[in-house]
């Protein structure tokens, strides 16, 4: 019989303790240690049970030729790596009313009389289930009435307790299930509440058996905490096969779905999404949406392109720099990094004399996006620059490159995707790192100028 005994868990990367602490020995994280209740099962397997296990080699494994599947919205199929691949497990992330039930729901809706194979050679009808904790079944309704007609049911199921989900799931196989969401999911066997570290793991755990052993591709939704990571124990994001986050001002029209981690593709993709009444729509240039509206002959902006995954997308950096009125300078970064800001100034000072020390500044990523990536550092330089001076640089000009601390600027990855995508969008002069003017190349299209540190720059200032 199951033994109850207390244990400790850390919220934050989800390892037992024996005793509470103040902080977590593993991440160091404070007062995210939480008391619950465990039954302990011993496991033993007979040796009969054991000798049928048998390894496979590697050559004698064959793929399915239709082992992704494709959604039907292509900013979504992006980010998948894609497609929906068999027996995957993927995790959807978000803040609340961010659109991550309505992505999933409008992708049952694109999927809806589907056909796929049998594997008995003939056709059958793509059987989707979704799950739901959180809403009734005519809430349920009423949501997918405002995305438009199926073409085929999907089944509905309100339930909250696992082991009833996973005896309708093994006698409807379905081939693909939404969970919504998995703070809301529990096992009667696990005495601590909903949404603990206990059930959130095991429930994930349960899943992810479900997931490899039926072939079916389940996708979970994850509530996430006030830092903006999903709620729950952090080895919630390691048993599954992808995470995904929808990122966004709840508030403003746009999303954006990034996938931090993929087992069948690339990390880092993004895909940008447009929410309206009729659900979301993908938004298939970026770059074009996130200019639009920039201001002409403003000192102080500057266009500047960054990689996400494998797409390039301009972004337009703003900047502000004016006399304080203050002992103490304020300093504002929005959409890239605070310190990063900071450094640049301090090299602009030390390299070029142009004294900001007196100066407020405050830079902002126009259109609500974050980058950290190093490659907008020229970008920023010059919007500085640019705002200091008040002499405005081209709008059909575009910056990129890494600045270092002896003002060097030095290259970036990717540099012909970054080219081709301003010469796409009709901007006509390119300002790049040196080094990169190799593998860029001779261009007709636009006109390439390569510097080789902050101080030539100046010289390309209108």
């Amino acid at each position: 019989m199951a033994k109850a005994k207390t244990v400790y868990f850390c919220q934050e990367c989800g390892n037992e303790l024996s005793k509470w602490m103040g902080q977590c020995p593993f991440c160091k994280a404070w007062n995210t240690i939480v008391e619950e209740k465990s039954a302990q099962i011993k496991n033993t397997v007979k040796p009969s049970t054991a000798a049928a296990v048998q390894p496979s080699k590697i050559s004698s494994i064959r793929l399915e030729q239709d082992e992704r599947l494709l959604t039907g919205i292509g900013e979504f199929d992006r980010v998948l790596g894609g497609g929906i691949v068999k027996g995957s497990l993927v995790l959807v992330g978000g803040d609340p009313g961010i659109g991550k039930s309505t992505l999933l729901l409008q992708m049952c809706k694109v999927l809806s009389g589907h056909m796929i194979d049998d594997g008995a050679g003939g056709r059958k009808h793509l059987n989707i289930m979704y799950i739901s904790g959180e809403e009734s079944l005519t809430q349920i309704k009423m949501r997918a009435d405002r995305l438009g007609e199926f073409a085929s049911d999907i089944w509905l199921l309100c339930e909250t307790n696992l082991d009833l989900i996973e005896g309708v799931i093994l006698k409807q196989r379905p081939d693909i299930v939404i969970i919504d969401s998995i703070q809301t999911m529990y096992k009667e066997d696990i005495g601590s509440a909903q949404g603990s570290v206990s059930q959130v793991r095991e429930t994930t755990n349960v899943l992810m058996h479900l997931a490899k052993s039926e072939g079916i591709s389940i996708f979970i939704v994850g509530h996430v905490t006030k830092e903006g990571v999903v709620a729950g124990p952090r080895v919630l994001e390691h048993m599954v096969d992808t995470v995904l986050y929808f990122e966004g001002d709840r508030h403003a029209s746009y999303r954006m779905l990034r996938a931090v981690k993929n087992r069948f593709g690339s990390t880092n993709e993004i895909g940008v999404f447009e929410m309206r009444t009729s659900g979301l729509e993908e938004v298939l240039n970026p770059s074009e949406y996130m200019l639009n509206g920039m201001p002409s002959g403003a000192s102080g902006s500057v266009v500047s392109c960054a990689m996400e995954g494998t797409r390039p997308i301009l972004v337009e950096i703003q900047a502000l720099v004016a006399h304080t009125n203050f002992n103490m300078p304020r300093r504002t970064a929005a959409g890239t990094d605070y310190n990063r800001v900071n450094l640049l100034m301090a090299v602009l000072e030390k390299r070029l004399g142009i004294q900001m020390g007196g100066c407020d500044a405050y830079v902002n990523i126009a259109g609500g996006m974050k980058i950290n990536e190093p490659a907008i550092d020229l970008a920023i330089v010059a919007a500085l620059i640019s705002s200091f001076k008040n002499r405005p640089v081209s709008e059909k000009t575009m910056i990129f490159g890494e600045v270092g601390l002896t003002g060097e600027v030095r290259a970036v990855n990717m540099a012909l995707q970054r080219v081709n995508e301003a010469a796409k969008l009709g901007f006509t002069f390119c300002i790049v790192p040196k080094m990169n003017l190799k593998s860029i190349g001779e261009r007709k299209d636009i006109q390439v100028i390569g510097v080789a540190s902050v101080r030539d720059i100046m010289n390309y200032l209108s």
